[in-house]
């Protein structure tokens, strides 16, 4: 059987039938089926592009999609092509060649998921998920980390859009929530011309990191509920009221589970950093409406521990609940900078002062590689602020992420900004868009895409691809 003779067949209830060849149909005598997809099948000319490989097809959820996952061969430097190289995973939604492309990046691991992003449904086009380097299994080996950083990210996403525009030559716009909104708006800094529009959800952007009055300001008002604000500190100052009750539960649990404390050090460092979690991760995951689960400071221990559990859970600050996300607390000790609110509220309570620093949350090794540039974002800010073009950014109007975010400047040009009141840290903020915010933000993508008018498509779900938000499937660091 020849590869070049394949054809994949579709219909007959939409389902995808086994491989065969024109030539061997055509000497049984059998009829082709009406929809057969041409010999030029969309695997063969992926598979043609130097350094790409298919890795496997599944079934998308969805008959007008097509789900892959691939590999492309990416240097390990950019700058020193020769000096090794490692495969990159990313997705693949296929609809058509025709259709715009979205280039989508949660800024993390890749999800072998299949789902569109909110830009996606908004133009039905195909869609990319890329996972980042140094996120595994996309990470050079041996690795080093001081490759790690915004330009080599950058420089792969550039890589990947070149390789694939051959195919999939319509207009592109990437996209992405929290680091991988961020990781969208760094791509466009040094690729402006890669794609054509950037939507970024959610995105934080810490110009001045020794600057973070911002998150106090904001703990201070967020929500309309003062005694909801004043409940959770309760709870928090409570657990560390209690702390060597909490320390003796967080070790039996630890035993039991497995885990360990190598990277923060200790049980206690480690309960410490999860309660000072507690009122970000409330207001990041949950709305207002869930205040009332949030549990007096006279409530039991056990209550106090399932409050604390279910909202920042105890099995982050493990060294098996750091080591996924070990990439990006290197990038946000390095050059994305990091939130550090000052609990003046714990102050009688607190042990560690630094604790909430990314640093203390990576193994010694490359604790000691880490060197942080202020110049990095600042950069970034200058860009956006003088230089960005068709750039829109969504914020939800609780969501602490947002209170360092991207600003629009003097020279940002047809550019939008929005943020929805009452909302957290979602990927999906367009349809929840007062209805006259909503037809200009729809309007302003299809606009910079070159697709029909809005009217034609649907701002609600409207394919088994669209309920599933990547957001929500994990605990993000803080």
């Amino acid at each position: 059987m020849t590869h070049s003779l394949e054809v994949r067949m579709r219909g007959w209830g939409g389902r995808a039938l086994t491989a065969v060849t024109l030539a061997g149909m055509v000497a049984l005598g059998t009829a082709i089926p009406a929809g057969a997809e041409p010999a030029d099948d969309i695997v063969e000319r992926l598979e043609a592009i130097p350094g790409m490989t298919v890795l496997w097809e599944r079934p998308s959820g969805a008959a007008d999609y097509r789900f892959f996952m691939l590999s492309y061969r990416q240097p390990a430097d950019h700058r020193r092509p020769q000096a090794g190289t490692f495969e990159q995973r990313f997705t693949l939604l296929h609809k058509d060649t025709g259709r715009p492309m979205v280039l989508h990046t949660s800024g993390y691991n890749v999800s072998e998921r299949a789902s569109r992003s909110e830009p996606t449904q908004l133009v039905d086009g195909n869609q990319i998920s890329v996972e980042q380097r140094f996120f595994t299994p996309s990470r050079p080996q041996p690795a080093d980390w001081s490759k790690l950083n915004i330009w080599q990210a950058a420089t792969d996403h550039h890589r990947l859009v070149k390789a694939l525009k051959p195919i999939y030559s319509a207009k592109w716009v990437s996209t992405g929530a929290s680091k991988g909104g961020m990781t969208s708006v760094y791509h466009r800094r040094f690729y402006p011309g890669d794609v054509d529009a950037t939507v970024a959800y959610v995105a934080p952007n810490d110009v001045v990191n020794s600057e973070d009055r911002a998150y106090d300001r904001f703990f201070e008002k967020v929500g309309s509920d003062p005694s909801c604000r004043e409940r959770l500190k309760d709870v928090q100052h409570e657990v560390l009221e209690r702390r060597e009750e909490f320390v003796q539960r967080y070790k039996a649990y630890a035993e039991e589970n497995g885990y360990t404390f190598d990277n923060l050090g200790s049980v206690d460092r480690a309960l410490e950093a999860t309660v000072l979690d507690v009122e970000w991760a409330f207001w990041q995951y949950s709305l207002e409406s869930d205040c009332g689960q949030v549990p007096s400071a006279d409530a039991s221990t056990d209550d106090l521990w399932k409050f604390v559990d279910a909202t920042a859970s105890f099995s982050f600050y493990t060294d098996q609940g750091l080591e996924p996300y070990l990439p990006y607390y290197f990038q946000a000790g390095t050059q994305l900078g990091w939130p550090e609110p000052e609990f003046r509220y714990l102050k009688d309570v607190r042990r560690y002062p630094e604790i909430y620093r990314p640093r203390w949350f990576m193994p010694a090794d490359l604790r000691e590689q880490m060197r942080f540039d202020p110049r990095t974002m600042a950069d970034i800010d200058r860009w956006v602020r003088w230089q960005g073009s068709r750039l829109m950014f969504l914020y939800g109007g609780n969501d602490p992420w947002g209170a360092e975010p991207f600003r629009l400047g003097p020279g940002t040009r047809d550019s939008l900004w929005y943020e929805v009141e009452g909302l957290n840290h979602s990927a999906r903020l367009i349809e929840r868009l007062p209805q006259q915010q909503r037809e200009q933000a729809v309007g302003a993508l299809r606009r910079w895409l070159g697709v029909g008018d809005v009217t034609t498509f649907q701002l609600k779900t409207v394919s088994p691809l669209d309920g599933h938000d990547e957001l929500q499937d994990r605990r993000p660091p803080l």
